[in-house]
């Protein structure tokens, strides 16, 4: 695992397949912001309630502009079943094999406990880190701060 990417500095280049199996690179949506949200697994209580949220305010942030990206170490299929229970409109990208190895990159990945952390980073259109929110497992980050960050986002800061 390596450190956070740090804020102004490049976010690192990724390739995983959404739940569609179709693949999605970081570095071909140059030209639009990307919120990159991480989190630990599919189906869990505090993971679905924020995805939820964060899908009830997707308008939020394809207004503005930014594409909504959510990973997770699970596998792709799951991953499937997921976004059709819960009808999400963004991509979610699975870092199952090898397993961990974007979120580790970024360094969100619990190595012990083998999933990524609760950590979003928000990249701006030239593909570097504008700022980043984490969250403790047990913690659901709030819908608020996104937004937060998108209106700093929106207003050059």
């Amino acid at each position: 695992m390596t450190g956070f990417p740090a804020v102004g500095g490049p976010a690192p280049d990724f390739e995983l397949s959404n739940q569609h199996g179709e693949p999605i690179r970081l570095s071909d949506l140059r030209g639009t912001a990307v919120a990159l949200v991480f989190y630990p697994f599919a189906f869990s209580a505090i993971c679905t309630g924020e995805l939820n949220e964060l899908s009830r305010g997707l308008p939020s942030f394809t207004d503005r502009g930014v594409r909504l990206l959510a990973i997770s170490v699970d596998h792709k299929y799951t991953l499937r079943a997921y976004a059709d229970a819960q009808n999400y409109g963004f991509d979610l990208l699975a870092d199952f094999w090898p397993h961990g190895a974007v979120a580790g990159r970024y360094g969100v990945f619990d190595e012990s406990k083998g999933f990524a952390k609760r950590s979003t980073f928000f990249i701006d259109a030239r593909g570097s880190v504008v700022s980043r929110m984490d969250a403790a497992l047990e913690e659901a980050r709030p819908l608020a701060e996104y937004l937060t960050s998108l209106e700093l986002k929106a207003e050059g800061k």
